[in-house]
């Protein structure tokens, strides 16, 4: 049987070893190139296209490169954002009260 053309995005998802949503943000933020076949979000991706966005990929981390995207994703707010501790104080009291966690008190 012959490598498909197009791919799905479950498929990308499976191939890359990433989750069904993680491969539609590539798709959304544009670093991986899709067709949109009708009107209910059935999006495809080249297998040619797939295998291009891989070796970017492989492109950019021989080269010690980041994205400017991946940066953002890492610190949206920029180093600025985060305040320096105190002498002594505890690294996770200066960044503020951790996020998802509800106090005892």
């Amino acid at each position: 049987m012959p490598t498909p053309r197009f791919l799905t995005l479950d498929d990308v998802a499976e191939i890359l070893n990433v989750s069904w949503s993680q491969a539609y943000a590539l798709v959304r933020r544009r670093e991986l190139i899709a067709i949109q076949i009708g009107g209910r979000g059935q999006w495809r991706v080249e297998t040619d296209e797939l295998e291009r966005f891989i070796q970017q990929k492989y492109a950019e981390a021989r080269a010690g490169t980041v994205p400017a995207a991946a940066e953002l994703a890492a610190d949206p707010a920029g180093p600025e954002a985060t305040p320096a501790p105190e002498p002594g104080q505890p690294l996770e009291a200066a960044a503020g009260p951790a996020r998802g966690r509800r106090s005892r008190g």
